[in-house]
């Protein structure tokens, strides 16, 4: 089977999801091709094209275009099909063309599947599946049903009638697309992201350091959604209750300076420590470090970070944001918040430290058999093959 996988850009080092589950596809006997935005970043697990260029020379744009134009007629067929879909959706004349150039990567392909690995990659490109004869699947992830909506009501309506399945990480986040108009007869399934847990093991549990400060780490994007500005304002109450301890961050990104800042304002510079962007075996030696996992987000899809904290043995207390609440099991492998109130948080962090070890032991073993047994590659795997195949 050929299956088509629609990104913004090829993986990258951390979305484990994608290369997993393009190996996993490809491991199976089906014909994986990506298509990206145009990008320098090469792909090598599998054929890798590319959307054409939108130039911001006019002249530059016009010669480009017309050279994409007479490169469809080999695909009139598809072209024709597509053009009599656009039509019918009332899209007038001048932007049926410009949508030919957009999509015209996709519109050359034979495939059984195009699916956009999230829903905003979808839009303007409803059609396409369609016009070349193919099934249309997208992802549900997070942002993609969780936000976007809210910026802009609406934007799936046309998505909704076109679309064969839909896969979604979590049962939170199919929910939130039944709000926003996806039909409940629309086909779907929930497969949740996997980890290799060949790379984990459960001896890390003793591995904590009983002299020192306590260790707490937070994997992920310095980004809004993350809700590291809650999570610093609950640690400074911890820091009140005399509790020492000291906090990793690892990741990067766009709001660096209003976290950063935020320790400042909250008198944690000595505590709060940013790691900054780590390999896999880097992050792995830190979760092993590791005395408690927090993954306070506003906005989280699922986490496969949390995945790997639980897998290694770790406390983990997270935030009832959409899928976090089905990664993590609140009392039973771990602790759930209600998000957005950093009083909650710091309770819940002063009785998890107060507990004793036999309580902490039960919870680190749960966790460790659930991940095992329930968040494999090869589960995952079979999933998705089945995913395809009705």
């Amino acid at each position: 089977m050929n299956i088509v996988v629609a990104l913004s850009k090829p993986p990258g080092y951390s979305e484990t999801f994608f290369r997993s589950k393009i190996k996993g596809l490809q491991e199976s006997g089906h014909q994986v091709i990506l298509v990206t935005a145009a990008t320098d970043a090469k792909f090598e697990s599998c054929l890798h094209l590319q959307h054409p260029k939108v130039h911001k020379n006019s002249l530059v744009q016009l010669l480009q275009m017309l050279i994409i134009l007479l490169s469809l007629l080999t695909y009139l067929k598809q072209v024709l099909r597509y053009v009599k879909l656009e039509r019918i959706e009332g899209t007038g004349l001048k932007r049926i063309i410009e949508k030919l150039y957009i999509n015209s990567t996709l519109l050359k392909i034979k495939t059984h599947w195009l699916h956009f690995g999230f829903a905003t990659m979808a839009i303007e490109r409803e059609l396409v599946a369609k016009a070349i004869g193919a099934k249309l699947a997208v992802s549900l992830r997070g942002y993609d049903i969780g936000v976007y909506p809210l910026k802009q009501p609406n934007c799936y309506n046309r998505l909704w009638k076109y679309i064969d399945k839909v896969h979604v990480i979590s049962d939170d986040l199919y929910k939130k697309a039944l709000k926003h108009g996806l039909s409940s007869k629309t086909a779907y399934k929930k497969i949740t992201p996997a980890i290799n847990t060949e790379q984990f093991s459960s001896e890390a549990i003793d591995a904590n350091n009983k002299s020192r400060d306590l260790y707490i780490l937070t994997i992920g994007r310095l980004h809004w959604k993350k809700g590291f500005v809650d999570t610093l304002e609950a640690l400074s109450l911890l820091k009140m209750k005399s509790i020492k301890f000291k906090y990793y961050i690892i990741g990067e990104g766009k709001d660096y300076e209003r976290v950063a800042y935020a320790a400042h304002q909250l008198n944690l510079k000595d505590e709060v420590v940013f790691l900054g962007r780590l390999d896999h075996q880097e992050v792995k030696t830190e979760l092993i470090k590791t005395d408690l996992y927090l993954q306070y987000s506003i906005q989280e899809g699922f986490c496969n970070s949390v995945l790997e904290a639980q897998a290694l043995g770790k406390l983990c207390v997270v935030s009832d944001a959409e899928g976090l609440s089905e990664n993590v099991l609140d009392q039973e492998t771990g602790w759930v918040v209600p998000k957005s109130q950093p009083e909650l948080l710091v309770d819940k962090i002063m009785e998890v430290i107060l507990l004793d070890e036999e309580d902490k032991r039960k919870i680190q073993e749960n966790a460790i058999k659930r991940v095992q047994n329930q968040f494999t590659l090869e589960q995952q795997k079979e999933k998705f093959n089945a995913f395809y195949e009705c």
